[in-house]
């Protein structure tokens, strides 16, 4: 997820006319968050991370607050929190202030581009509020519909109906929701989610949806989402100079998905499509130093700029280089090969050579000569390799990475520093 949180959420749901529990920023002055107290009887205070990390309310990462003293300790607490869940790491920078919105209903819904349905799918349920993973299967409802005429009020109806909701969450649920279809397609995103959507009821006992949560991710690629004017380090996983390198390289061409998982990794695991990257990051766990998905046929300008960049700040550390991805129908594989072995042949030109195992596991237009032109860099350079083609297994393709990892980890570094003419330092590093 790119955008999380209702700081930025509420004004993006401002766009669709949805309604939005009301938030205050990390800025916001004593006098604001004891007036929003007053009005909603109690505030919840959250830690403003960039990109998504979950699990967060577990990890006891979720402050309320019936008055400003109670307020102000709990931001002092959160404001710069780090949470770990998985292999991923996050660190505050800031808390919002968001109103408490009374509801006995909470709504999970979702859009998204459905791989197994392939068209955007909508999944809801009225038991939201919770891991909708720990659901059973019956109390969710996932519908695929028609990206052309869009997500229609129909849609939810039937939905609704099908899950047997509540008769008065119905109304006002159809009629609130659709609105959400407009918001995703206009702006280019790739899923959108709220959660929970708070069902609050007026005077007259009308139930009206709240969204309390948001998430969102864009197709960076998309340039509809620029007319969002959101911040670009909205964008950023991490303040780090890498990410921020590599970010500075969208173009309307190629992804450019990438974060540190782990700094002190010994795997450089430039990875190609969606899949393969959920795949390898979770296979290689902290041994993986980057998680990536450069895929998107990247020109071969970029793909050397991003190799260039990859291999500034992490081939010294590396024990295997690993470049993956599955078979690809539309990248160029000669193209993206050949920029990544320029960039490599004119790192060691440069910077010298450094012990490294290589291991391509690759398929798509142009392989052959791509693993080609891979062959001849590597052999010219001296360094081992394995490459793996189309039809190779991947999980067995990355076991095969680790292997090699820890072969290099015990005596295999210093066995290819010796075939280097390497010594001292570098052998060592």
């Amino acid at each position: 997820m790119q955008v999380t949180g209702m700081l930025y959420g509420a004004k993006l749901l401002q766009f669709a006319g949805f309604p939005t529990s009301e938030v205050l920023g990390p800025d916001a002055s004593e006098e604001e968050i004891k007036a929003l107290i007053e009005r909603h009887g109690s505030v919840f205070v959250k830690p403003v991370f960039k990109g998504g990390v979950g699990k967060k309310g577990k990890a006891g990462l979720l402050g309320r607050a019936k008055d400003l003293k109670t307020a102000l300790k709990e931001k002092e607490r959160l404001y710069f929190v780090e949470h770990r869940h998985g292999n991923q790491f996050a660190k505050a920078n800031g808390v919002t202030f968001e109103g408490a919105v009374p509801a006995e209903h909470e709504v999970y819904f979702s859009i998204s581009d459905s791989t197994h349905f392939r068209a955007p799918t909508m999944t809801l349920t009225h038991h939201g509020g919770m891991d909708i993973e720990e659901l059973d299967k019956s109390m969710v409802a996932q519908v695929p519909f028609d990206s052309l005429t869009g997500m229609k009020a129909f849609v939810v109806a039937n939905a609704l109906s099908a899950l047997e909701a509540p008769k008065q969450l119905i109304s006002p649920l159809v009629q609130q929701l659709p609105k959400l279809w407009e918001l995703y397609h206009d702006f280019g995103m790739t899923t959108l989610e709220l959660n929970p959507i708070r069902m609050r009821p007026d005077r007259g006992g009308r139930l009206t949806p709240v969204a309390c949560d948001f998430k969102c991710g864009f197709d960076r690629d998309d340039p509809r989402w620029q007319r969002l004017n959101l911040p670009p380090h909205v964008f950023a996983m991490d303040f780090s100079d890498f990410e921020q390198e590599i970010n500075q390289l969208r173009t309307y061409q190629g992804q450019s998905d990438v974060y540190v998982i782990n700094a002190k990794g010994t795997i450089l695991a430039p990875t190609f499509g969606g899949g393969a990257n959920s795949l390898v990051t979770e296979l290689l766990g902290d041994d993986a130093i980057i998680s990536s998905d450069f895929g998107g046929n990247p020109p071969y300008e970029k793909m050397k700029q991003v190799a260039q960049i990859c291999f500034k700040h992490w081939l010294k550390q590396t024990n295997v280089l690993f470049i993956i991805g599955g078979k690809s129908n539309n990248t160029d594989i000669f193209e993206t090969f050949r920029a990544m072995a320029d960039a490599l042949r004119e790192h060691f030109s440069k910077h010298g050579a450094t012990p490294l195992y290589i291991v391509i596991g690759r398929g798509g237009p142009n392989l052959v000569r791509g693993m080609g032109v891979m062959r001849d860099t590597f052999d010219a350079l001296g360094l081992p390799y394995r490459i793996f083609g189309f039809d190779s297994d991947m999980s067995e393709v990355i076991n095969y990475a680790q292997a090699v990892d820890a072969w290099m980890k015990s005596g295999g570094r210093e066995q290819i520093a010796g075939r280097l003419n390497l010594s001292g330092p570098t052998a060592q590093t």
